[in-house]
C-alpha cells in the first residue's frame, strides 16, 4: 500500500513539478479535523498509487509554503497539476469528495 510522501519547504517545488497531479496535505499535529482527515488521505494514496501523487506538508515546521499560498486554516488541500494549483478543499470532506477531486485531474 502507497505512503503519502512528506514535503517539506525544500522538497515542494520539486514534487509540484510531478509529470501528475499532486495532492498536499497541509495539517499540524495539534489540528483535530487534520487527524480526521489525515486517515481519508492515506487511504487515497494507496487507491491512487501511479496516477496521483499525495503528501502531507506539517504547517508548523514549514512555514514558507503555507506562507506562499495563504494557508490559513487546516486542514487545506491543494491540488497541483503541472506545477499549479487546480483545485482546493478546506475543513475536512469525505473521501468520496475528495476522491472525484481527484479522478477530475486525471
Amino acid at each position: 500500500m502507497a505512503k503519502t510522501i512528506e514535503i517539506t519547504d525544500s522538497s515542494f517545488d520539486e514534487v509540484i513539478k510531478s509529470e501528475q497531479p499532486v495532492l498536499v496535505d497541509f495539517w499540524a499535529e495539534w489540528c483535530g479535523p487534520c487527524k480526521m482527515i489525515g486517515p481519508i488521505v492515506e487511504e487515497l494514496a494507496g487507491e491512487f498509487e501511479g496516477k496521483v501523487t499525495i503528501g502531507k506538508l506539517d504547517v508548523d515546521a514549514n512555514q514558507g509554503i503555507s506562507g506562499r499560498f495563504g494557508i490559513r486554516s487546516i486542514p487545506t488541500l491543494l491540488i497541483f497539476k503541472g506545477g499549479e494549483v487546480v483545485d482546493k478543499v478546506v475543513g475536512v470532506v469525505s473521501k468520496s469528495e475528495l476522491a472525484d477531486k481527484l479522478e477530475a485531474q486525471l
